[in-house]
């Protein structure tokens, strides 16, 4: 809840300084323009997954990128149908990999936990143990 007033917040006081700097024929060309763009996004999204696919079946991307793009897409798209100007400021950055990419990498929790154990598993030796059982009678 806390979250979500600050949120609140900081959306009155940035939609209050954009809209009385550019006007409010400007200000309402803009919800409509920025929610036909977030519609525009879901409705050729099907064209970005299959992109996505494409570039998973060339390994240029793995699968946990290939659902961090997608959901980031989506999220992106909703945001920019809702009206206001830090929404669609976050919708529009979350539509580009390079600002998604870093929040993944920023807030990433399971990589990090992936580097404690590799740092962990260190003085580790691997072995193998095989049994001769032809010498037992």
């Amino acid at each position: 809840m806390l979250y979500f007033l600050i949120y609140l917040f900081f959306e009155v006081l940035i939609s209050v300084n954009i809209a009385s700097a550019i006007g409010g024929l400007a200000t309402f060309f803009e919800i409509i323009l920025s929610a036909f763009l977030g519609l525009a996004i879901l409705a050729n999204f099907r064209a970005t997954l299959r992109e996505n696919l494409m570039a998973v079946s060339y390994s240029t991307i793995n699968l946990n990128e290939f659902q961090r793009l997608n959901l980031f897409t989506i999220i992106g798209a909703i945001l920019l149908i809702i009206p206001g100007f830090l929404t669609d400021i976050i919708g529009i950055l979350l539509q580009f990999s390079v600002f998604t990419t870093m929040l993944v990498n920023r807030y990433d929790v399971k990589s990090k936990y992936k580097k404690y154990n590799k740092e962990k598993d260190i003085d580790v030796i691997d072995v193998e143990i095989i049994s001769d059982n032809s010498h037992t009678k």
